[in-house]
């Protein structure tokens, strides 16, 4: 039942960049590639969150990064 919505979500990044594609010029190329990586990591990050709901967030690496920072600077 997932691959059912893997391939949802594929159709709707598809139709986005089907959409999209054709309104930017041809010379702009940066532009282009930035506007690949961007959908490629989104559609990405939706099917990994799609298989493994449990994952944690970007906030909970943020914690785990400076928690031990917030720890020393409390003792002062």
């Amino acid at each position: 039942m997932k691959w059912i919505k893997v391939a949802g979500i594929t159709v709707c990044v598809v139709l986005i960049v089907l959409y999209e594609w054709p309104k930017m010029d041809r010379n702009q190329k940066r532009e282009k590639a930035a506007f690949v990586t961007l959908t490629m990591m989104g559609w990405l990050l939706a099917i990994l969150l799609l298989l493994f709901p449990d994952m944690p967030g970007p906030t909970q690496m943020i914690e785990k990064l400076f928690k031990p920072l917030g720890k020393l600077l409390e003792k002062k």
